[in-house]
């Protein structure tokens, strides 16, 4: 049971690489700044980074935040293979989709389904955020685009600055895989930690786990982010 469990750990990591590692690198890739490879290299690197450095409180939260009582070995199982499948179906049919929710709803199931307290407070705390971010980053998003646009049109050196500005977009994806290996790396092995393994060994199992996920088969949803959703001019305006 504790290698079936480390395995669904690898298998939803991985299908957290598949999938939610296209909003790293799906921005750079699409507007044709760097190679896909080039970038699933970098972002190996960062995410595995993320996750050894930051990764544990998510890992808490979710092992132990969102039902009052452990799960058992079984419940721990059924919740990360249904995440896991859930979102290899996504991925398949090039479908960006938050990892989380699928994570966190397999766990409730599982704590259900074996008569534990679910801590209801907590869920209510988590999916407010899954409500909030998207339009909050969407404001940010148009506020930033059009004050960078206003500073742009009255500098000089305009291939400096779209030089710059392409660089800087590289980074900004390298700094979201940092991001992505200290959150959903948690997901994917939080639930892990009722095996009593050293939260850093889960963290390394994560980070590798999504760094194969992205080099196996994160290609078909970074099409989807880089390219299906708007189109990209590298030039400012």
């Amino acid at each position: 049971m504790i290698a079936l469990l480390i395995v669904a750990g690898f298998y939803v990591g991985w299908n957290i690489g598949a999938n939610d590692t296209a909003n790293c690198i799906g921005t750079p890739v699409g507007s044709k700044l760097i190679s896909y490879r080039k970038m699933v290299y970098l972002l190996a690197i960062f995410v595995v980074l993320g996750a050894l450095l930051q990764s544990h409180n998510v890992m808490k939260t979710i092992g132990e935040g969102v039902v009052d009582n452990p799960l058992n070995l079984t419940a721990v199982l059924t919740a990360m293979l249904s995440a896991g499948v859930f979102v290899t179906l996504a991925t398949f049919f090039k479908v960006p989709v938050s990892t989380s929710q699928a994570i966190v709803g397999g766990i409730v199931g599982a704590g259900l389904s074996m008569g534990n307290a679910v801590n209801f407070a907590k869920v209510a705390t988590i999916g407010e955020v899954w409500i909030i971010f998207p339009p909050l980053t969407a404001l940010m998003s148009f506020t930033l685009y059009h004050i960078l646009t206003f500073f742009l049109k009255r500098v000089k050196m305009v291939t400096f600055w779209d030089k710059l500005l392409s660089y800087l977009v590289i980074i900004s994806g390298a700094y979201v895989a940092f991001s992505l290996g200290a959150n959903d790396v948690g997901n994917s092995v939080g639930p892990l930690t009722v095996l009593g393994i050293s939260q850093s060994w889960l963290a390394l199992l994560g980070g590798i786990s999504l760094s194969i996920g992205v080099l196996t088969y994160g290609r078909r949803v970074t099409e989807t982010v880089g390219k299906g959703i708007t189109s990209w001019d590298r030039s400012p305006p």
